[in-house]
C-alpha cells in the first residue's frame, strides 16, 4: 500500500494506506539543521521551528491550537541533527484541513518581533532545563568534545550567547534559503488515497519555487579523549562514545543487533553484569546514535565517585571480552535480541505516527521505502559470523580510540586519571586468535634458535 509521487516543482510525496484505522498522521521533513547554521547563530533551526507555531499571515497561535483541539487530534515539531520535522495527526474528516495548515505555517508564517522575542526567552528557560540534568549534560559534552569543529558537535538548542544574538533578518534569510521544496518531504500514513493527498499537497504546496543551495557535506572527524565538567550532584554520569557506521550503512541491522545484546535492555551484558551481578550502579546502557554522515556507539550510565574506574573499567571489559572472543556472542542471546528488535518494530508499526515517521526517514536517508517484510528478513540474516565481523572489524578498530565524557561531583583525584587507569587496564587492542598468533610466532621463533622447546600454542592461557 505504498506509494511515492514527485511534485513539478520537486516535493516528494510518500505515503501508506492503513484501511483499518481512522486517524491519518501526516509530517513534513525539511533537508535543513545544524549544519546549515553558522557557528555564531547556533540554535537558528530549532528557533525557526518553535516560530513555525506562533502565527500565519491568516492565522494566529490560538487558532492554530483551537483547531487542533477541535479536531481532536495533535500538531507539533521537532529538531533533530540532520533534518527539522514537523507532522500532525488527526481524524480523516480533518486530513485536508489539517494539511492546510501545515502548508500555511510553512510558507505563511510572518514571525514577528514580539514572538520571536518570547520563544526566545522560552528556548533560553529550555536549554537551562536541558543542562539541570547531569545526564544530558554528559551527553552534549561527548558530542562537543567528539566532533569538535563540526556541526554535529553543536547543542541542537544553541547556547545563550547565540540564542540571544539571532535576528529576524537571520530568521527570514534562513527560511527563504533552506525551506525549498527540493528539500521537503511530505509524508502521511493511515486513512487515505495517495492520488487524493497528492492533490491536496500540490494545492497546499503550490507556492513553493525551488532554488537549490550547495551544502557543506563534509563528514565530522572523530575526536577520541576525556571531557570532564564538575556538577554539584551526588553520583558521577558518564557517556562512552565509540566511533560507529552511519544511519544506511550495509551493517546497519548487525550493529543495532549488537548494540541489544551488549547493553539496550535488562537482559543485556552492561545491565546484567554491572548492576544486577555487582550493585555498582541503578542505570547503565547503551545505545547506537547513527545520522547521514557518521555515527556512536554509546554506553551511558551513572555511579557513586568512588566506584567510577570500577564501573568504567567493567564496561569497557564487557565490549574487550566480546572482541577479543573470550565471551562471544552465544546463540540463545543473538536469537532474543533479534526477537526484541523485529516484536519492537511491529508493535510499533501499528500507530499510523510511527508509520508515517518511518516513511519519512526511509526516504530522507535511502530515497526509497524499506518495507517491514525487507525490514524483518534483514534482522533475521543476522548470523553469529556477521556478528562477529563487525565485532572484528568496527568495534576492535574504534575501542581504543573511545571518547569518554563524564559529569560529577568534585573527587579526591580527579576523573581524568581515574579514566585513563580503567582504559589502560583493558587489553583493547588485540582479538584473541591475533594474541595466539604471536604466541605462535614466538615459539617457532625459538625453535629456530634451538632453544628449549616451549609451551605448546594450545596450552597458551590465551588459546
Amino acid at each position: 500500500m505504498y506509494h511515492k509521487s514527485t511534485l513539478d516543482n520537486g516535493i516528494r510525496v510518500v505515503t501508506e494506506s492503513m484501511p483499518c484505522v481512522r486517524s491519518v498522521a501526516m509530517g513534513l521533513v525539511v533537508d535543513a539543521g545544524l549544519r546549515n547554521e553558522h557557528p555564531q547563530k547556533n540554535g537558528l533551526a530549532h528557533l525557526v521551528e518553535h516560530l513555525m507555531f506562533q502565527g500565519t499571515c491568516t492565522r494566529d497561535s490560538l487558532q492554530i491550537a483551537h483547531f487542533m483541539d477541535e479536531a481532536g487530534g495533535r500538531i507539533g515539531g521537532f529538531t533533530a541533527r540532520d533534518y527539522t520535522s514537523y507532522s500532525a495527526t488527526v481524524l480523516d474528516d480533518y486530513r485536508t484541513f489539517a494539511l492546510d495548515l501545515l502548508g500555511d505555517i510553512l510558507l505563511n508564517s510572518i514571525f514577528l518581533q514580539e514572538d520571536i522575542d518570547r520563544e526566545k526567552e522560552t528556548i533560553l528557560r529550555e536549554i537551562d532545563t536541558f543542562y539541570d540534568l547531569p545526564d544530558n549534560r554528559a551527553d552534549a559534552l561527548l558530542n562537543s568534545h567528539t566532533w569538535t569543529g563540526h556541526p554535529m558537535g553543536r547543542p541542537i538548542t544553541g547556547n545563550h550567547r547565540t540564542v540571544s544574538s539571532i535576528t529576524r533578518d537571520d530568521i527570514l534569510n534562513y527560511v527563504q534559503t533552506y525551506y525549498q521544496p527540493d528539500r521537503l518531504i511530505i509524508a502521511a500514513a493511515g486513512s487515505l488515497e495517495h492520488d487524493d493527498f497528492v492533490s491536496q499537497v500540490r494545492d497546499a504546496f503550490w507556492r513553493m519555487q525551488s532554488h537549490p543551495q550547495q551544502d557543506d557535506d563534509s563528514p565530522p572527524a572523530y575526536r577520541p579523549g576525556i571531557a570532564v565538567e564538575y556538577m554539584p550532584v551526588s553520583q558521577v554520569y558518564f557517556s562512552i562514545g565509540i566511533r560507529a557506521p552511519h544511519y544506511s550503512h550495509p551493517d546497519r541491522y548487525a550493529l543495532h543487533i549488537l548494540n541489544k545484546i551488549i547493553g539496550d535492555g535488562i537482559s543485556a551484558r552492561l545491565f546484567r553484569k554491572i548492576r544486577e551481578d555487582q550493585g555498582l550502579v541503578y542505570h547503565i546502557g547503551s545505545e547506537y546514535q547513527a545520522y547521514r554522515d557518521g555515527g556512536l556507539l554509546i554506553i551511558q550510565g551513572s555511579t557513586k565517585p568512588e566506584s567510577f574506574q570500577q564501573v568504567l573499567g567493567q564496561a569497557l571489559r564487557v565490549l574487550s571480552r566480546l572482541i577479543t572472543g573470550d565471551d562471544p556472542v552465544q546463540a540463545e542471546e543473538l536469537i532474543r535480541a533479534k526477537n526484541q528488535i523485529k516484536g519492537q518494530h511491529l508493535i510499533a508499526a501499528e500507530d499510523t505516527n510511527t508509520r508515517m515517521s518511518r516513511l519519512a526517514t526511509q526516504e530522507f536517508y535511502f530515497g526509497r521505502h524499506i518495507s517491514t517484510l525487507e525490514i524483518t528478513e534483514q534482522i533475521e540474516a543476522v548470523n553469529r559470523d556477521k556478528v562477529e565481523y563487525i565485532t572484528r572489524h568496527i568495534m576492535a578498530e574504534n575501542l581504543p580510540k573511545i571518547s569518554v565524557a563524564i559529569v560529577g561531583p568534585k573527587c579526591k583525584e580527579p576523573y581524568e586519571i581515574l579514566a585513563e587507569k580503567a582504559i589502560r587496564m583493558i587489553p583493547l587492542g588485540k582479538t584473541k586468535k591475533e594474541k595466539t598468533d604471536e604466541y605462535r610466532s614466538i615459539c617457532e621463533e625459538n625453535l629456530d634458535r634451538n632453544t628449549e622447546k616451549p609451551q605448546r600454542p594450545s596450552e597458551c592461557h590465551w588459546c
